[in-house]
């Protein structure tokens, strides 16, 4: 079993992929009004519309609720997105942090509050856990 992928429920699509995009500074591929996908190598993090819920059964999800997930992206220097993203987003949860685990953390949160996690591995162990991915 692999993951593949992980979907948002948002009230506001193109606000969530225009986030997103610039974010990641990859392109968001939408698939019309009520769905987008931000593409990596290792993942897809898709963005649904509230309008698609009645599909996965009424009442399944609530928009703009996420409590306890973090989406995390694999970053080549987190210091160097910090500088970048200042520039646009006007809150951080926390600043660049070196966590106990050996990753270089920044976090902050989407339009819908969403809690985003930008790392990089910085010690040996972490380095050599996500050597496998792309930066």
């Amino acid at each position: 079993m692999n993951l593949v992928s992980i979907r948002i429920i948002t009230a506001n699509v193109t606000a969530m992929a225009d986030f997103y995009e610039r974010l990641t500074g990859g392109t968001v591929v939408r698939l019309g009004d009520q769905f987008a996908e931000v593409r990596t190598a290792s993942a897809t993090l898709a963005i649904g519309s509230v309008e698609t819920v009645g599909l996965f059964g009424p009442g399944s999800v609530r928009p703009a609720d996420n409590n306890t997930a973090i989406i995390e992206f694999l970053v080549a220097d987190v210091d160097l997105e910090f500088a970048r993203l200042r520039e646009w987003i006007a809150e951080f949860v926390t600043e660049p942090t070196t966590m106990p685990w050996g990753n270089r953390s920044l976090l902050l949160r989407d339009p819908d509050g969403n809690l985003i996690n930008l790392f990089a591995p910085v010690s040996p162990d972490a380095i050599e856990k996500f050597a496998r991915y792309e930066r």
